[in-house]
């Protein structure tokens, strides 16, 4: 099929391209310094022999937490970078340089190269987040014999938010140039980022206003409430129970709901479709 060979081209031309190197390269220098910062902060709380066992203990596993959300925070915005940087010029790069008409010369309709492009993408950020995300469990696990709860949907979502943000990055390049899809991605992921942080303060002042602002953020581009709603599936029930949980460098608060999912997921679908309805308009 079609679109399965430009598929298989996409990923295979990405792990010729050097950004995919250094990614990989940052990786591994973060994931060792991702070890070295757990062993040290584990090592000095079984040292506090000051305080009492149950506190120890709760004391240990709350810092468990946090430093494995914390990892996986780091490694949810290396996941985007990727996604974005890969993607930012697949097509808007192969149009300005006139290699796209090789393909579209072959009989090959418009849309399945989009989606095929899409597919191989999909599938490095699957292997990126597979190797990234299992550093940091087994970091947890080796040093303490942790593994976060709900661990499967937790990365599930990590990998829908890395996805979405690939799929508006290609939609872009199909219409604009890729210096001009840089700048719509990281300005919209930049909407998210302060309108989540918005939100946040708001549900802590009971601030309605505050709080409808970071709806409306989530809204223009749910990325921040996809990793917001993993941080809260990867919580422990008691911290569930209080209604926090840790995501990155602050507590979440409000904690986006499950309609924000579906909403998610819609959102990437018309997404892909109007990528897909952009490239096959558009004059090459």
């Amino acid at each position: 099929m079609p679109i399965v060979t430009i598929a298989r081209l996409t990923f295979l031309e990405a792990l010729r391209r050097r950004i995919l190197l250094a990614a990989f390269l940052l990786g591994v220098a973060f994931l060792a310094l991702y070890a070295f910062g757990f062993s040290q902060m584990h090592d000095q709380i079984m040292a506090n022999n000051a305080a009492s066992q149950m506190y120890a203990t709760l004391l240990k596993s709350g810092m468990d937490n946090f430093l494995t959300l914390a990892g996986l925070y780091a490694v949810n915005f290396l996941a985007l970078a990727m996604g974005a940087l890969v993607s930012a010029d697949t097509l808007a790069g192969e149009i300005s340089s006139g290699t796209i008409q090789s393909l579209v010369t072959k009989p090959v309709r418009r849309a399945e190269i989009v989606l095929g492009k899409w597919l191989g993408f999909a599938g490095l950020l699957a292997l990126y987040l597979v190797l990234m995300v299992g550093g940091v469990m087994a970091v947890a696990y080796v040093f303490d014999g942790y593994v976060v709860p709900n661990v499967v949907s937790g990365v599930a979502l990590i990998y829908l938010e890395a996805l979405l943000v690939m799929t508006v990055t290609l939609a872009c390049s199909s219409t604009f140039s890729t210096l001009a899809t840089g700048g719509v991605i990281f300005g919209l992921y930049g909407i998210a980022f302060i309108g989540g942080w918005v939100e946040q303060f708001g549900a802590l002042l009971q601030n309605s206003a505050a709080i409808n602002l970071g709806i409306v953020s989530s809204l223009i581009i749910p990325s921040e409430a996809l990793w917001r709603r993993a941080a809260y599936e990867m919580t422990p029930p008691l911290a569930q129970a209080m209604g926090m949980s840790f995501s990155g460098p602050m507590l979440t608060v409000s904690v986006p709901s499950t309609l924000m999912i579906g909403y998610a997921v819609g959102y990437l679908a018309v997404a892909l479709a109007l990528g897909v309805r952009a490239f096959a308009r558009r004059d090459l």
